[in-house]
């Protein structure tokens, strides 16, 4: 259909007497801004006599200034493609039976607005305007910064003791190694700038370095240089640190720095009204928070444990998880019901939840709401480092300005009286680059099959760890062995070596050292789940302790030979299980253990 007196722009006409047509005209015209007009068929349908009056009532007529007139869905998706939308109206042409689908659905909503209406209301709200999300953007790259500083000061108390000079592994004797034995490729094999200086010194002033720009990224100065100074530096960080900095939540603090740069604005200062995220960079860390959590919950049954299967899981986690709290102990003392039906809650949250990140308002904060219980609940039942909250900062995400003017009883800024000078951000072809090449590789990541140059680059990236994939406790461990090193002076009496954090003495109460992360004490839960030669770093360790020395020592808690190293070192095995409430209360112990073996050759010092 065409009409003898067009408009000089877009007309969108609606039907004014419809509250559910007159809600999403507004989300539209919002949307589309001044390069489509609105208004309701009542006041300007008679300017168009070629269209029938009964056209107004069944669906929105697009006028376009050819003359020619569309309707339905085909409107819809013309509409938005004016204001640059593009893939909808190219979904509609292109995509088989996307366009008889489209109008049928069109068709059902538009019969039937009073219900559609109920069902606005239920998964949006009062409101279906189109939401911002300046503040929550402004608040997670500020917490980041926080983040990043928990990390850099937690790696900066052992880094020597780790990776040091007289450390347990010292990265410069680790890459003196990699360069013998490879060409110029070990710098994209191991991107870490301990390649220009690995000494003690310039480990600590990477640590220096990453905690003052987490700090200026905290305060809101400067995103994008501090991001990708702090994303750098953690990289070079974790790939020097070898096999204690192999942990899921490094690689993923990582990927949301990289990832956290696109949706940065270019400013000098964090400013809520100046940001406007790229929806493409919230998308992709939307993705993350989505991969994070739905891979964690297909990895347990794809596993096929059958602790997972039956649903017991939870009845050994609490006292076989690396660095259990006291709270860990109260929950092991539950009965199996209750463990049972957290696993159930558990599944639904990592399995079926995810989706609803992707859906509309009021479904998309129920998201927030439970999978930020999750993390807290993990969070309060171990000690996971910062990985709880890394995690529930990204779901910070979810929540869109009104949330936020809600909380600080401030009016929310609209289009109308938002700030109109907005900071510049990323060009839309770069941020559609970036999700070009993480949508693939991610979804190869979830078990997706890609073709092959996906693969490749897959492969070919993956030392930046700038896309990795996920899944946490796939095989729950249902027998805790500790470690225990003793020194001998004699080869007679043994004295133990207590560490800070992992169980030891079976009287000493489990603590919370979270977002702190003991990175000794949880390689030596590793080591005890395979045997001697699984772990080379531990005769290394061992080594250390026969030297004596002072910056290994300095990651235990006590020296049992604090005049002289001993002259032997060995190491037994321990199988170790919380006590029940009786004996607690008859004997203060919070475990109870029976030695396993010798876990090792016995060591002496030359």
């Amino acid at each position: 259909m065409r009409v003898g007196g067009p408009p000089a722009r877009p007309l969108v006409l609606f039907d004014g007497d419809c509250g559910f047509c007159r809600a999403w005209i507004a989300r539209w015209e919002e949307r589309t801004g001044d390069r489509v007009q609105y208004a309701p068929s009542q006041e300007r349908g008679a300017e168009f006599p070629e269209i029938p009056a009964s056209d107004f009532t069944r669906s929105v007529q697009l006028v376009l200034p050819d003359g020619e007139v569309l309707s339905g869905a085909r409107a819809v998706a013309k509409a938005l493609d004016l204001a640059g939308t593009r893939w909808p109206l190219r979904v509609y042409h292109h995509v088989p039976l996307a366009a008889p689908a489209s109008e049928a659905a069109y068709r059902v909503i538009a019969g039937h607005r009073n219900a559609a209406s109920r069902v606005t209301k239920a998964l949006w709200g009062d409101s279906v305007d189109a939401p911002h999300f300046g503040m929550s953007t402004v608040v997670f790259l500020r917490l980041l910064g926080l983040v990043f500083l928990a990390a850099f000061i937690s790696v900066w108390f052992q880094i020597e003791g780790l990776i040091g000079s007289r450390g347990v592994l010292p990265v410069g004797a680790f890459l003196a190694w990699v360069r013998s034995s490879t060409g110029a490729e070990r710098y994209w094999l191991l991107p870490t700038l301990a390649w220009a200086a690995s000494s003690d010194a310039a480990l600590h002033v990477f640590c220096a370095a990453g905690s003052a720009l987490s700090l200026v990224l905290a305060f809101g100065f400067f995103p994008i240089p501090c991001l990708a100074a702090l994303t750098a530096l953690y990289l070079s960080i974790s790939v020097a640190g070898q096999t204690f900095f192999g942990f899921q939540w490094d690689f993923l603090l990582v990927e949301t720095g990289f990832l956290a740069l696109f949706l940065s604005p270019f400013t000098k200062r964090l400013r809520a009204a100046e940001t406007s995220p790229p929806p493409a960079a919230l998308f992709l860390l939307r993705w993350l928070l989505f991969r994070l959590n739905f891979s964690s919950g297909v990895v347990k049954l794809a596993s096929g444990d059958p602790t997972w299967r039956d649903l017991t899981a939870l009845s050994y986690h609490y006292e076989t998880q690396p660095l259990p709290p006291w709270t860990a102990w109260s929950m092991h003392q539950l009965p199996g019901g209750f463990q049972k039906v957290s696993t159930i809650l558990l599944f639904f949250v990592e399995l079926g939840v995810p989706f609803l990140i992707f859906a509309p308002r009021r479904l998309r904060l129920a998201a927030f709401t439970l999978l930020v219980a999750l993390q807290i609940t993990i969070a309060a039942t171990g000690n996971y480092a910062f990985f709880n909250v890394l995690s529930a900062l990204l779901c910070l995400l979810l929540l869109d300005d009104r949330v936020f003017a809600r909380i600080s009883r401030r009016p929310l800024s609209g289009p109308a009286t938002r700030t109109e000078r907005q900071a510049r951000r990323w060009p839309r072809a770069v941020v559609a680059g970036l999700a070009i090449f993480v949508l693939p590789v991610s979804l190869l990541h979830l078990g997706v099959p890609m073709p092959a140059p996906v693969v490749v680059a897959a492969r070919a990236a993956a030392p930046l760890r700038l896309v990795n994939g996920y899944g946490l406790f796939a095989v729950m461990t249902t027998r805790r062995q500790e470690i225990v090193v003793e020194g001998s002076a004699d080869g007679q009496t043994w004295l133990p070596y207590e560490f800070l954090w992992k169980p030891g003495d079976v009287r000493r109460r489990p603590g919370f050292v979270a977002p702190h992360q003991p990175r000794l004490d949880w390689q030596m839960w590793f080591a005890a789940l395979g045997d001697y030669d699984a772990s080379p770093w531990l005769a290394s360790f061992e080594e250390r302790l026969l030297e004596g020395s002072p910056e290994v020592l300095g990651l235990l808690a006590r020296n049992p030979f604090p005049g002289r190293p001993p002259r032997f070192l060995r190491a037994r095995l321990w199988d170790y299980h919380f006590t029940d409430r009786a004996a607690r209360r008859m004997t203060g112990a919070w475990w109870r253990r029976e030695e396993a073996g010798q876990f090792g050759p016995i060591l002496e010092r030359k």
